[in-house]
């Protein structure tokens, strides 16, 4: 009997780069390395290969030169060659039908799809290890890179929220496609979801669809990069201040998923978050949580509102948010 691709739903292990676009590169890589404290691995004319420090593969973000800022393209990576082509299998059989390419810097060949909502998203397996160049060595053999603290010593690539036009839609693709799985939603009073969270690993969330209040297809709402602590997001805030970077949301505790966070704009416009906290999900019968919009309207975790451009901003810009 011929495998079902469906079957595996342990094939995606980690969330592993995301393209960022930017209409300011040099302004965008200055903000990575000299305010999130990010390593420049690889800069070309119109790209930067950038990484957080600890991650295991040469880098966590690419940031490409673009008219227009958002998300170029997510990558994740699956746990074997045999997982990739899996999933691939598992994609086609929608109807949809993306392209292998040979590879990009610091991976192998990899399969890229267009999304329900029209996000760029890729798959691989085989991928180059990171080694650290003699003054970035660490003293300890198991951390990937020595901490250096600048800025905000950002440590690893966290997670990444889309803005879509159907969460429900992208959500159901998420899960039942890519065997991802759903620990977090909000169910809207006509019965629809206005955001979901889902995990391919132990962590409660790397993929987020949040509902586009503009009915925009395929835009970007947040790229998180995670610290160690809340004192981390608390020292990066002060020094965003003095930076004269731009604070949309101050530290606080998100009340889905518990994250501790602060919310900045780099310079291409991006909305990028710094969190720390969370939790992780080991329970084999773990049971989605789910929020009404009575539940949302306490606000975050210690009560407080959640800024309006929160729900309205995201990249591309639209006529309706400029």
């Amino acid at each position: 009997m011929a495998e079902n691709p469906i079957e595996h739903f342990d094939d995606i292990v980690h969330i592993g780069h995301v393209e960022l676009l930017t209409p300011k590169l040099n302004d965008s890589i200055e903000f990575f390395y000299e305010s999130m404290g990010l390593e420049i691995v690889k800069r070309t004319d119109e790209k930067a290969y950038m990484r957080c420090w600890n991650d295991y593969e040469n880098y966590s973000i690419i940031l490409t030169q673009s008219d227009e800022p958002g998300v170029g393209h997510t990558a994740f990576r699956v746990r074997s060659s045999q997982a990739l082509e899996r999933r691939v299998q598992a994609i086609e059989a929608t109807g949809i039908q993306g392209e292998w390419i040979d590879g990009d810097f610091g991976h192998g060949r990899a399969y890229q799809y267009l999304g329900l909502d029209g996000h760029l998203m890729e798959l691989y397996f085989e991928t180059e290890k990171y080694k650290a160049p003699e003054h970035l060595k660490p003293t300890l053999k198991n951390q990937h890179q020595k901490f250096i603290g600048r800025g905000a010593a950002v440590k690893n690539l966290d997670h990444i929220n889309f803005l879509s036009s159907n969460p429900d839609a992208d959500g159901d693709f998420a899960q039942h496609v890519l065997g991802m799985k759903l620990t977090e939603q909000i169910v809207l009073d006509n019965g629809t979801r206005g955001a979901v969270w889902y995990r391919s690993n132990a962590k409660s969330y790397e993929l987020v669809y949040s509902r586009d209040a503009t009915g925009t297809k395929g835009r970007f709402h947040h790229l998180a990069l995670s610290v160690d602590t809340n004192e981390g997001i608390w020292r990066a805030a002060n020094l965003f201040i003095d930076q004269n970077v731009f604070i949309e949301f101050a530290p606080s505790k998100h009340a889905i998923n518990q994250t501790y966070f602060v919310y900045v704009y780099e310079p291409g416009g991006n909305r990028i978050e710094i969190c720390s906290g969370g939790y992780l999900v080991l329970d084999p019968d773990f049971e989605p949580i789910t929020w009404t919009e009575e539940d949302r309207k306490r606000g975050q975790a210690w009560g407080n509102k959640t800024i309006e451009t929160f729900h309205t901003y995201g990249t591309p810009i639209v006529k309706e948010n400029k």
